[in-house]
């Protein structure tokens, strides 16, 4: 049986089927492991819709299963697996973060002060920010 990995979540995989380096499960199990379902829209994860290419489609949907693999790729974002490919992981943001790291533009956070008043990074904007982070490790 196949393991799916995703963010903080562990998913045994029981339609899985491996392709050379893509896997195949089924819808149902597409979005119980990672919240992607396929609609007729496309692969949609709440209100955010990525459509299948009708050019391709059979690179992305055959008969029951769906390439998980695809999807995740056309959504910039990390995939491993073992050299059993029997446990994959798949990685969130690193589009996110690709494009931080292009702009030069830290992501938005919000911390509370001393006070308990919160702030945002956000608020800053336009201005010179200087931020000082400190760990005890």
């Amino acid at each position: 049986m196949i393991t799916l990995l995703h963010e903080q979540s562990e998913t045994p995989v029981q339609t899985a089927q491996v392709r050379g380096d893509d896997l195949w499960i089924s819808p149902h199990e597409l979005a119980q492991a990672t919240g992607w379902a396929l609609k007729p829209e496309g692969f949609c994860h709440g209100d955010v819709c990525v459509p299948v290419p009708a050019a391709n489609r059979a690179s992305y949907v055959d008969g029951e299963q769906v390439n998980a693999t695809a999807l995740w790729k056309r959504l910039g974002n990390p995939i491993a697996h073992d050299a059993s490919t029997e446990t994959w992981a798949f990685g969130t943001g690193a589009s996110d973060r690709a494009a931080a790291l292009q702009s030069l533009e830290a992501p938005d956070f919000a911390l509370p002060d001393l006070a308990g008043v919160t702030h945002s990074l956000g608020e800053q904007r336009g201005k010179k920010v200087l931020l000082v982070t400190w760990a005890s490790w």
